[in-house]
């Protein structure tokens, strides 16, 4: 994925079992928070760490969605479990994971990702942690969602 290239849209199902697609979210900024797993330590800590800055990302207008390959009741079940406001979205079969590359060095598995596709619908932030321990820094994601705005 580069800069400025169109996103690929795509359709998957939140921990609620609705479905949420891409292309209609035109006309807004979204940010892509791709992560291995649920229930794990690091993951546990990047999705808490987006809620308890939950204002920050409410304040830039953006649609923030995390994705893995976990199935949508284990979304469900750990979004419960801590409480998280952002929906997540099941990617079980890795077909998204794919298409923004962002596979893992784990089979079926993505790698953690911050991807902000501005209101046209294009990249306009990409960064992928191939190790999956490290993330960028709320601040620095929330920046670049303000910039894309």
């Amino acid at each position: 994925m580069k800069i400025g290239e169109k996103a690929p849209d795509f359709t998957l199902i939140d921990g609620a079992g609705n479905e949420w697609t891409l292309s209609e979210q035109k006309g807004k900024t979204v940010l892509l928070l791709f992560y291995p797993g649920d229930n794990t330590p690091v993951c546990t800590k990047q999705m808490c760490s987006v809620r308890d800055n939950w204002d920050d990302y409410l304040a830039t207008g953006a649609e923030v969605v995390g994705i893995s390959t976990d199935p949508v009741d284990s979304h469900h079940k750990f979004s419960e479990k801590y409480d998280l406001p952002l929906k997540l979205l099941s990617d079980e079969k890795a077909e998204v994971i794919r298409k923004y590359g962002v596979g893992s060095w784990f089979p079926g598995k993505s790698s953690r990702a911050e991807v902000v596709i501005d209101k046209d619908g294009s990249i306009a932030y990409y960064n992928v942690q191939s190790l999956g321990i490290f993330k960028a820094s709320d601040a620095e994601v929330i920046a670049a969602i303000e910039e894309a705005n």
